[in-house]
């Protein structure tokens, strides 16, 4: 278990079952429930955590709750989409299998909400595999869905925002790392990318995940679970796919040395999108594709694990970019 930290107070708390087991006794369905075990299972200090809570009930066996902690406060917002995702038929009565976790409760005095644990493998692990395309489809079907439902969102995020988000990381990793060519060499990546940006068409924005990439998705038999919706915003649903085979080809990369590796599931999972949406997307869904893999010559630089990686990325982007 990882231990708390001084700078988040609200963790030290989290870590004693009495507060949890307060809440959930309101909940009729959670009546003399009794927290078995805790575990805190991510962390990133003074910032947030993931917390895993054994709870069991008087007549059903151990069920696993994830805690969401933020030292800002509870996440209601997610809670709550997650709640209306649900009810809009993201739930495990879905006849397409399409699901979010169930949201349980919100205990403010914690700094944190939970939902039930899913098991399940991350879908990355079924693209690799031998029903991979399969999966690169349900994939494309489940962004469609969530894009289609259009839960209201908060927060808007356009193409914009996507290049001031790599401006911003491309012009730190210059500055840290003058031996990959400095701002010379990554300032004609990014001048390659604000001209690849100007040609993506005007959308027609809805819900969307903002964070969409296979591990953000679990295989559970039939049913996929989508995960981790703190971005959620109001924007161009071909982002999400967009990023989504970005990932794939950082993977690809990363643990197969060529970037064309998964290049059937990536098509697998763009032609599944536009024939969903229309052959108007695919542009965009392309362009997306391409900015999410720049995004990911940063952030292979951030990771001790993944920093031998990060010249032969950034030598793809400008092959790909021609630049």
């Amino acid at each position: 278990m990882i231990a708390p930290d001084a700078r988040m107070p609200l963790l030290s708390r989290a870590l004693d079952p009495t507060e949890i087991e307060r809440v959930l006794h309101r909940l009729a369905s959670w009546e003399g429930a009794a927290v078995r075990a805790i575990r805190a299972v991510r962390y990133k200090p003074g910032r947030r955590c993931l917390i895993e809570y054994d709870v069991a009930q008087p007549s059903s066996e151990v069920v696993t709750l994830v805690g969401k902690a933020r030292a800002r406060g509870a996440d209601h917002r997610t809670f709550e989409l997650l709640r209306e995702l649900r009810r809009r038929g993201f739930d495990e009565n879905a006849v397409d299998g399409i699901c979010v976790p169930e949201p349980i409760a919100v205990v403010p005095e914690l700094g944190l909400w939970l939902q039930c644990q899913v098991r399940g493998v991350p879908a990355m692990e079924g693209l690799a595999g031998a029903n991979g395309l399969a999966v690169a489809r349900r994939l494309a079907e489940a962004a469609h869905k969530l894009h289609v439902v259009d839960v209201p969102a908060r927060r808007e995020h356009t193409v914009a925002d996507e290049l001031r988000i790599l401006h911003e990381r491309l012009d730190a990793l210059a500055a840290q790392r003058p031996d990959l060519g400095g701002v010379h060499r990554l300032g004609r990546l990014l001048a390659a990318c604000d001209r690849l940006a100007a040609t993506i068409p005007a959308p027609e924005p809805c819900g969307i995940h903002r964070d969409f990439y296979p591990d953000q998705v679990l295989v559970a038999g039939e049913r996929l679970y989508l995960l981790d919706f703190d971005l959620y915003s109001h924007g161009d649903p071909a982002l999400d796919i967009g990023n989504c085979i970005g990932h794939i080809t950082e993977q690809a990369v990363r643990t197969r040395s060529d970037p064309r590796a998964l290049a059937d599931r990536e098509a697998a999972l763009e032609d599944r999108f536009v024939a969903l949406t229309g052959e108007q997307t695919r542009p965009a869904v392309r362009a997306y594709a391409l900015l999410t893999l720049a995004r990911h010559v940063s952030l292979s630089a951030q990771r001790v694990d993944r920093q031998a990686f990060t010249g032969r990325l950034l030598e793809l982007c400008e092959e790909r970019l021609a630049c």
